[in-house]
């Protein structure tokens, strides 16, 4: 492993591993074959302090969001303590209604990024919509989301006020608002150590910052799970919007390493891999998950309802090489490696072992989450303290860095597969 490069972090290591995970339960692989997989690992997650998540002194009572929906403390947050997507008006009864089924539209949820984030910006006062007309009550909003940058109209000029919001639009809006679009703008521009730009997603860096802030909630009915192009319901909005206006003061300094995304000068078939691997940041982490997509008809090995990893199904993803029988086969322009075993356990339990300081771009890291001894989570190394990991605490597929943290504390050892 190549020698650090010099950082400016905090000492968050310590806070993390005190910190309580938010209820978030991996469910197992349904029906239909042998379920493979695992529960998967890694670092904690922030939970917001309860006082934030409080109805406060609010009179709303929500006539369909019951004490023990997913999204309880969310909606109350975004729309009982606070206004911000408080939507309906109360019915004759005093209930109101929330609706965290329905689709979140454009204008609705840039109404409460205007209220959460953007009461005091200022309007562009030249900017007009195709769709959007100026004396329209959520013109204002509209107008300071996208003057702000936290949405895009389309070129025609069109807001497209009536269209659902996607993951990928909610992780970039929130983001931004919040004041770590600096982060994200040095996560779109990875790189290697000679500058030679690595191909990535375009909003690669909003979303992989919302997925590590959280913003992603990791249902225990994977069904449920949403992707990076999901349209997305109120009440995962909610989620999001609740996640965004609680981040923790040292967040910012704890994914400062993303300021500059830096690679080592890999070679050609590894910034193949790369440019691969980031086109799943922001899928769900899903357990057994070995596909982009649905299970498709007749897999032998277990069911997964969306598309979505979990942490040695995505490590298969990437790195395997696919084999005649049920493999999955991926989309990509490499062969990838012999790498026969499914769980993390199992790949850990074979090969050629490397210690922290041998190990080297393409390398599989294997981690002890629970201290008791046995292998539960397993990433790839990149170089320059990067892994490609997927995990429940992240709520899915991110580029995380493993120096200094749950990562390296849990380190057991590393296996290369690279010929």
């Amino acid at each position: 492993m190549s020698a650090r490069p010099r950082r400016r972090l905090i000492a968050v290591s310590a806070c993390l591993a005190g910190l309580l995970l938010v209820p978030q339960a991996a469910s197992p692989v349904g029906s239909g074959g042998t379920a493979r997989g695992e529960a998967g690992s890694g670092p904690p997650s922030w939970t917001a302090p309860r006082a934030l998540t409080a109805v406060a002194d609010s009179d709303v009572r929500w006539s369909d969001v019951n004490t023990k929906h997913w999204a309880r403390a969310a909606i109350d947050h975004v729309a009982a303590a606070n206004d911000w997507m408080r939507d309906s008006k109360p019915a004759a009864d005093g209930t109101t209604a929330f609706e965290p089924d329905a689709r979140e539209s454009r204008k609705l949820f840039a109404r409460a990024l205007y209220r959460a984030f953007g009461s005091e910006l200022e309007l562009d006062a030249e900017l007009r919509f195709a769709d959007l007309a100026e004396d329209d009550r959520f013109y204002r909003a509209a107008n300071v989301a996208v003057t702000a940058g936290w949405m895009e109209a389309e070129a025609d000029g069109a807001f497209r006020p009536r269209e659902p919001v996607t993951s990928r639009e909610v992780h970039r809006a929130l983001v931004l608002a919040i004041g770590f679009g600096d982060i994200a703008e040095g996560a779109q521009g990875l790189h290697l150590r000679n500058g030679t730009p690595i191909h990535v997603p375009r909003d690669l860096g909003t979303t992989l910052v919302g997925m590590r802030l959280g913003l992603r909630y990791n249902h225990g009915d994977e069904s449920l799970d949403v992707g990076p192009d999901s349209q997305l319901s109120r009440a995962e909005v909610a989620w999001s919007l609740y996640r965004a206006s609680t981040v923790p003061s040292w967040m910012h300094d704890y994914l400062s390493p993303y300021l500059d995304f830096e690679l080592p000068n890999l070679g050609s078939k590894m910034q193949r891999v790369v440019s691969f691997a980031v086109g799943y940041v922001g899928y769900p982490y899903i357990w057994g998950g070995d596909w982009n997509e649905p299970s498709p008809p007749g897999y032998c090995c277990g069911y997964q309802p969306v598309g979505g990893f979990d942490c040695s199904g995505f490590t298969w993803w990437v790195m395997k090489s696919a084999v005649d029988g049920w493999d999955p086969t991926p989309p990509r322009d490499y062969a990838g490696w012999e790498l026969p075993q499914r769980t993390s356990a199992s790949m850990a339990s074979v090969g050629d072992r490397k210690t922290w300081d041998e190990l080297d771009p393409g390398d599989l890291m294997f981690y002890d989450g629970d201290g008791d001894g046995t292998v539960d989570h397993v990433n790839t190394y990149l170089g320059n303290g990067w892994a490609m990991d997927t995990g429940s605490s992240n709520g899915g597929t991110t580029i995380t860095y493993v120096w200094d943290n749950w990562y390296e504390d849990h380190f057991v050892h590393g296996r290369r597969i690279l010929g």
